[in-house]
């Protein structure tokens, strides 16, 4: 009796000195469906960013929450879709944001006891209340607004410059130096000082986002490309050169062992003038940034965690950015959300790559158009237009099927509707 209540206290105590994983999540900014070697791209190199597909699972249909940049990032900051977490469209210089009601993960795992870092692009609000420092995050440095100069600094967009780099609600001033890596070291240093209890880093590198600015040797690289996916590819392997530093410190402080790692695009490449009207690719897919299409929402995306999950696998199911949320408590051994969420762990389907997906459906809004996608079927509703899919057949959109299955297409609706008047009977309810 008394061995066997030695080995329940033996067993007791290990594990609660059993250490949670660190979690590092990459957010990459406007970057193609296949725009990775390990994703189709024979054009690229991208070998730091293919090197995690290897340590770990790839996703083939993996979706952004929304096909712009703030909404995108409410879906993995809250496992919320965008409206559901408040926020329907990108934050502007004069709206307040993410209404800071919202419970992000970084605040789920700070409370867990987790030291917690935002560096690079938030786009979530500038307010006092609506900062990182505000939403969960123990440290904060990087830019609040969508995109910035990455040697000045500076936002440009309407009205006059802005300057737009801060450290914990408090504007610095780096004039020259080079924003990613600026992100490297900053990260670097938070790693340094919390290598001994478990860390949660959100590294959102707002590359290959406009402007383009490739580093000499990549641009030379890509001379022969044609303008203006020559000036792009630079972008992309400039950031790959960053992650792969990123990943090599996580290594240095043998931490590899300890660490997930999380890499995900917010959403699909820009085509606006900014971007110079291109330069990344969707592949076989319709559509690009802005878009519901498939072009604008599916995404590469990974997960890797050296001797704990899979590694270089691959996973077919459909699966969000709304499922990193729950995903990430289930890993780090915490509680469910306690509040109402979208996402759903993505823990079956890493298990078990015949697993079925967790979502029944799913949802997507931006400006007047709506989407909805179950199983095989994706319905597109832009105003009176309707557009239905079948996406193992059809995955780039071409053929519009709503005359030949006027059923799916009520059903579809149907479910759209009811989830959207769900939201809208929520936020009444606040």
């Amino acid at each position: 009796m008394i061995k066997k209540m030695i080995s329940i206290l033996v067993l007791l105590a290990t594990a609660a000195l059993a250490r949670q994983p660190n979690v590092i999540i990459i957010f990459t900014d406007d970057q193609g469906s296949i725009d990775m070697n390990i994703y189709g791209a024979t054009d690229l190199t991208t070998p730091n960013m293919d090197r995690l597909a290897r340590r770990g699972i790839r996703f083939t249909q993996f979706y952004a929450a929304a096909p712009v940049c703030s909404p995108s990032r409410v879906g993995l900051m809250t496992g919320r879709t965008p409206q559901h977490g408040g926020l329907g469209g990108n934050v502007a210089l004069d709206s307040e944001g993410m209404p800071s009601a919202q419970v992000t993960i970084a605040e789920e795992l700070k409370k867990a006891g987790y030291a917690t870092a935002h560096i690079g692009k938030w786009h979530l609000g500038h307010s006092k209340q609506t900062i990182p420092n505000a939403q969960g995050f123990d440290h904060s440095f990087g830019h609040l607004v969508g995109c910035i100069d990455n040697y000045s600094h500076f936002f440009y967009w309407d009205g006059p410059n802005k300057h737009d780099l801060w450290r914990n609600g408090k504007e610095v001033f780096h004039n020259g130096e080079f924003f990613p890596d600026l992100m490297v070291k900053e990260a670097s240093s938070f790693m340094d000082k919390n290598r001994d209890r478990p860390f949660f880093i959100y590294f959102a590198i707002n590359s290959p986002h406009y402007p383009y600015q490739g580093s000499p040797k990549w641009l030379e690289h890509y001379g022969h490309l044609e303008y203006p996916r020559n000036l792009y590819a630079a972008f992309l392997s400039t950031m790959d050169d960053r992650i792969g530093q990123l990943v090599e410190k996580v290594d240095d402080l043998k931490l590899a062992n300890d660490t997930i790692v999380i890499f995900q695009s917010d959403h699909g490449h820009s085509t606006e003038v900014r971007a110079h009207g291109g330069g990344g690719s969707s592949g076989p897919y319709r559509g690009s940034k802005f878009s519901l299409y498939e072009g604008g929402l599916r995404i590469p995306a990974i997960i890797s965690w050296p001797g704990h999950l899979p590694e270089n696998q691959v996973r077919n199911q459909m699966a969000t950015g709304c499922d990193w949320y729950p995903t990430i408590l289930e890993l780090c051994m915490l509680p469910a959300a306690e509040h109402k969420i979208d996402g759903k762990s993505l823990m079956p389907i890493i298990k078990a790559p015949d697993a079925p997906t967790a979502h029944k459906s799913f949802n997507w809004k931006s400006g007047r158009a709506i989407a909805v996608r179950q199983e095989n079927w994706k319905l597109i509703i832009t105003g009176e237009k309707m557009e239905l899919y079948d996406l193992p057949n059809d995955p780039g959109e071409r053929r519009n099927l709503v005359a030949e299955h006027s059923g799916i297409v009520a059903h579809l609706r149907q479910i759209s509707h009811e989830y959207w008047e769900s939201i809208e009977k929520r936020q009444n309810a606040l």
